[in-house]
């Protein structure tokens, strides 16, 4: 088990968010959940935990009700290699859910993700501040982000 790991607190869901999260990620399967004992907090034979593995990061999830949900304030980033990558992720994620601004989107559950490719920090690094300013105006504008665009911007094109 790695020394860190996120711990995501739903309503109900968390055994269908783990599968659902399981089925869009490569590498990617569902470790173990413990049921609810009888007399919990939550129905018997329901998931109260589950633990999954997302392309090597070991996440927990709980069934711990309604009492905290989702903010910005913590995400998951996906460093997504190419736009097909990109376009998998993004279209996967905001089915049910909603998309944002700069590569960030909420899925069905409230959960956001950020979906980047690693080329964005490149580019939004380069010492050459008129490149940077330039991918940077250009990732303001979108939603899902287009690899191609942000090359072009970088490009001056």
């Amino acid at each position: 088990m790695q020394k860190i790991s996120p711990f995501l607190w739903f309503d109900d869901q968390a055994e269908e968010a783990a599968n659902f999260y399981v089925s869009i990620f490569r590498n990617s399967w569902i470790l173990g959940s413990r049921d609810t004992a009888t007399g919990g907090p939550r129905l018997p034979r329901s998931a109260m935990s589950v633990t999954s593995t997302l392309d090597v990061l070991q996440i927990q999830a709980l069934n711990g009700g309604p009492e905290f949900t989702f903010t910005e304030a913590i995400s998951l980033l996906v460093s997504a290699v190419g736009q097909d990558e990109i376009d998998h992720l993004w279209d996967r994620l905001t089915s049910g859910g909603e998309p944002g601004q700069c590569g960030w989107l909420k899925d069905k559950y409230g959960l956001s993700w950020q979906i980047v490719p690693p080329i964005l920090n490149e580019l939004l690094g380069d010492p050459d501040a008129d490149k940077a300013s330039r991918v940077l105006r250009a990732m303001l504008g979108m939603g899902k982000i287009d690899s191609a665009a942000l090359r072009a911007a970088y490009d001056g094109d």
